[in-house]
């Protein structure tokens, strides 16, 4: 008998060709889940639950159909789920940290090396007339200066990989990680990481202890003419100083994939804020990676619901008897 899985509308791009694809193992009901009644309604039955960006807080985690066994997250980040009240109401919930970790890791080395060889202001200078070494603005040699990257999960790993053949030194600061990638500088503390880098890149989630952790004294604390980049969470920068350090000078540019709010205000102080190339969240994407995402989780859901395990995500939230992976 198939295992019904409820979809939340919007959580999975490539939805029609899994349905398709798994019509014989796999009951989907598709809606919304924006309200607690929608979210009983549609889980009635079900053994799982997949969100994408969807907020599960406390009262939508309980009104959850008692059938529901799994919530699985298309995708990296969990602050959008209260991971407590799933733990309380004891149903796992499984994330896929590992699915565009390759895209990710590259979209911030691409947006890095863009910046710092200024490539924004030199497409300027073609455009304007042609213009000179001048209009393109100092270019600080990247084997000269240590680059800094905050947060060493996969996603961060993948980074140090790239950075290394590039930078003078790869330093790094995780404060869940001891042993760093080969090659790489760890370091013991958020001070130590920004001393005199030329170049900072974020690979951390977003919590309560995480969010703002750079703000106006850790962007200072960059020399002048350093470089930011963020294609992990949006919270983690404070947005507001970002846009004074870029406006008077101190940073000569920053690259952000991920925004507090998304999509990214019409007041946001960052759209006009110089030097600061953007995209819209999509550094995870490449065909491959869409495909891989919806695959492996609808495939742990799956699994967890009738074996209690999974195969390719990261077990966040355990219920009573299970042991948190990762």
């Amino acid at each position: 008998m198939p295992v019904k899985i409820a979809m939340a509308k919007g959580s999975l791009p490539n939805f029609k060709e899994l349905e398709a694809s798994l019509v014989e193992e796999v009951k989907f009901v598709a809606g919304p889940v924006d309200t607690p009644v929608q979210i009983a309604g549609l889980t009635a039955g079900a053994e799982g639950l997949v969100v994408g960006f969807h907020p599960l807080d406390e009262p939508r985690i309980a009104a959850l159909d008692l059938s529901v066994k799994v919530i699985g997250r298309s995708g990296v980040g969990l602050d959008s789920i209260d991971l407590e009240a799933a733990r309380r109401r004891n149903v796992a919930v499984v994330n896929q940290p590992s699915y565009a970790a390759a895209e990710v890791a590259t979209h911030a080395v691409a947006m890095l090396l863009a910046l710092q060889r200024r490539l924004p202001q030199a497409d300027a200078a073609i455009r304007s007339g042609w213009g000179s070494i001048a209009d393109i603005g100092p270019i600080w040699a990247l084997d000269e200066a240590p680059v800094g990257v905050l947060g060493c999960g996969s996603i961060g790993g993948e980074v140090v990989e790239r950075l290394l053949p590039f930078a003078k030194q790869v330093r790094v600061f995780d404060p869940l990680v001891t042993d760093g990638p080969p090659g790489a500088c760890m370091v013991a503390s958020l001070d130590e990481l920004l001393a005199d880098i030329g170049a900072l890149t974020l690979h951390l989630p977003l919590n309560e202890e995480t969010r703002h952790m750079i703000g106006r004294s850790e962007i200072r604390r960059m020399r002048p003419g350093s470089i930011l980049v963020n294609v992990s969470r949006g919270g983690l920068i404070d947005e507001e100083e970002l846009a004074l350090a870029l406006g008077d000078g101190h940073l000569a540019g920053a690259g952000l994939d991920v925004f507090e709010r998304e999509p990214l205000p019409e007041t946001s102080g960052l759209r006009s804020a110089p030097n600061l190339p953007m995209s819209p969240h999509t550094a995870w994407y490449s065909d491959s990676a869409l495909r891989r995402l919806g695959e492996w989780t609808v495939a742990d859901v799956v699994s967890y619901a009738t074996e209690g395990k999974v195969t390719h995500g990261r077990l966040a939230v355990a219920p009573a008897g299970h042991r948190v992976a990762g």
